[in-house]
């Protein structure tokens, strides 16, 4: 059976999520049950090495709403989130991360925001990680405001819903799930921040820490800073035609 075209994608990110996803199935449908719109789950395995998968492919058969995608070989977050997004059509989009940290009964009320937004982003309150983490995230955001001009609170959270169009100019590369809110402010689209509700790990285990994130931050940053400076900015034109 042909599957029906979705308005609005979920796409959630997974590595070594087992005992998640059967609760996230369940919390998004029951966030997005009275929507009023056409949804779809798209759960993006990064090649786990746990039955991660084969919990997808039954939640897929249990419930049509839910697509299962999977990469062969582990690629990381950013390309998992590129994955969703591009295996999916729909013309808005959410992303939260597969931990269940994120809270999917704030993406509703972000997704009505679309009304007169491009792209809004969760900041997180009352953050429920260790205190390392935290002080981790504030240097990085010094960081980026001083690299970069943008002063996001929280471009770490996952909790996000955005227009498909609100990409365009956006390029795929490992990082892009921490810059996207700048990149896409970058190219003129209209963003916004709002509190969300962050809560404790219950299953799994975390797959970040502070010395896997910090090379790679420091090396990310200094490449977007240089894409933002070269990146061409839309010019006036003028034509001959009426």
């Amino acid at each position: 059976m042909d599957r029906i075209p979705a308005n609005i994608a979920i796409i959630v990110p997974m590595f070594n999520e087992s005992a998640n996803v059967g609760p996230m199935v369940e919390e998004v449908g029951k966030a997005f049950a009275n929507c009023g719109q056409s949804w779809e789950l798209v759960l993006v395995d990064d090649a786990s090495t746990d039955d991660t998968w084969a919990r997808i492919q039954a939640a897929n058969r249990a419930n049509p709403r839910v697509r299962g995608l999977r990469h062969t070989r582990n690629q990381g977050q950013s390309a998992a989130v590129w994955t969703g997004i591009t295996g999916t059509n729909a013309p808005v989009l959410c992303t939260l991360d597969g931990d269940l940290q994120n809270d999917p009964a704030d993406l509703p009320r972000m997704v009505e925001m679309l009304g007169s937004l491009d792209f809004v982003c969760g900041h997180r309150q009352n953050r429920q990680d260790t205190f390392v983490r935290k002080i981790s995230s504030r240097i990085a955001r010094v960081a980026r405001k001083a690299a970069l001009g943008y002063d996001f609170a929280d471009t770490g959270c996952a909790l996000r819903a955005f227009r498909r169009s609100s990409l365009a100019g956006v390029f795929p590369f490992n990082g892009l799930h921490r810059f996207l809110p700048i990149l896409v402010a970058g190219n003129g689209s209209r963003c916004q921040e709002i509190p969300v509700y962050h809560r404790p790990r219950v299953a799994g285990v975390s797959k970040y820490g502070v010395w896997n994130r910090l090379g790679r931050g420091i090396f990310d940053l200094i490449g977007v800073a240089w894409y933002q400076r070269r990146r061409l900015k839309a010019a006036p034109v003028e034509s001959t035609e009426e």
